[in-house]
């Protein structure tokens, strides 16, 4: 009688090929219709069957350092107008220069956070009483933002807000900005043919909550950045403040289950040097008495990087390991690189002053940023 009354249950529920059956409750089945060809199956609280299909298969995470893992160029930022600061991640204070500080936190909440160490923080300084927004993006570049031309993305993050959060209503701005262009910054100029497909405010709290966005991208898109702004009012208090980390950006109009774009920290930290590496004191030898051999960069680069020299703090020095002395690079000294090296050398031997196999230390620093 058990079987005979399980069958008529689920008798005629499936009518289309590709069906498969789900359940609604306890011994109530249901009919889950057939994707779209490519899409897969994933759990899904938020419908009846607890299942749904989504476009294509389940992908990286796009956003680099989501979880706010990498930071090479330090922990903590006083100067946030138009730099980059955590590894991806582009402030902007609309140059204001002092006031602000950016920083790595601890998040210190396994409750409300599936398992995310760290969040980044962006604050006004207590007593600062400038009111000019400050904004948090990541650009990506056009071979990153092509994949979700004419798509419904959703993008989502967790966040909370310090005690002395002081935008009106508790609102961060949350934005999808795109563009036409090729491999621009959107806050360093904007983007060619600039559009917001999303444009709205998350409501915070002292705890952190997930937010969820939806948003539908041009087919014409090439470049694509999520960006998030904080409006300051009257004077700061000693926690005004907010603190996000997990952003996410998912093809389909349903938030999966956080995780980074890669699956390891080393593999993190390698996406990210594609665009800057920090390689820090480095020893190098002398070639010839006009050059010196330089460092190997970890990844190849997104393109041929800026390379920064220094020594004792001083930009453009070197130190001679051998004669025990500094050396400021002189005008004609020429830095050779590609995307996965580094050398230097002079067409004035005089200037450059050395004997083939010297040794050489310097720290070094490669950009190859949007």
């Amino acid at each position: 009688m058990t079987r005979a009354r399980d069958v008529a249950n689920i008798d005629g529920v499936l009518t289309t090929k590709g069906d498969i059956y789900a359940a609604t409750a306890a011994a109530t089945p249901a009919r889950l219709g057939v994707g779209s060809n490519g899409d897969t199956l994933v759990a899904d609280s938020s419908t009846s069957t607890g299942l749904r299909y989504t476009a294509g298969t389940v992908q990286a995470n796009p956003v680099l350092n989501a979880a706010m893992q990498n930071w090479q160029r330090g922990t903590s930022f006083t100067n946030c107008s138009s730099v980059y600061t955590a590894d991806r991640w582009f402030t902007f204070t609309n140059g204001v220069t002092t006031g602000r500080t950016f920083s790595r936190q601890a998040t210190n909440d396994t409750t409300n956070l599936p398992n995310i160490q760290y969040c980044a923080r962006f604050a006004r300084d207590s007593g600062n009483t400038n009111t000019s927004g400050i904004t948090l993006s990541q650009p990506f570049e056009t071979l990153n933002s092509i994949p979700f031309a004419g798509k419904t993305i959703t993008l989502s993050f967790y966040a909370r807000a310090g005690a002395n959060y002081s935008p009106t209503s508790s609102a961060l701005g949350v934005l999808i900005v795109t563009g036409t262009g090729t491999d621009q910054n959107q806050q360093s100029g904007g983007y060619t043919g600039q559009a917001l497909p999303l444009n709205t405010n998350a409501t915070l709290t002292t705890t952190w909550q997930r937010f969820t966005y939806n948003a539908t991208i041009a087919s014409t898109a090439t470049e694509l950045s999520p960006l998030f702004q904080f409006i300051p009012t009257g004077t700061a208090g000693a926690n005004d403040y907010f603190e996000i980390t997990g952003v996410q950006i998912d093809i389909g109009s349903v938030a999966l289950p956080f995780r980074t774009y890669a699956g390891t920290i080393q593999g993190e930290l390698a996406a990210c040097q594609r665009y800057y590496v920090d390689l820090g004191n480095c020893t190098f030898h002398a070639y010839s008495v006009t050059g010196v051999i330089g460092p190997r960069f970890p990844v190849t680069m997104r393109t041929t990087p800026t390379i920064t020299l220094a020594y004792g703090g001083v930009t453009d020095r070197m130190y001679n390991l051998d004669a025990g002395t500094t050396k400021d690079l002189v005008s004609n000294y020429v830095i050779a690189t590609t995307q996965q090296v580094s050398n230097w050398y002079t067409s004035n031997p005089a200037s450059w002053a050395t004997a083939k196999g010297e040794g050489w230390a310097t720290t070094v620093k490669a950009s190859a940023e949007l």
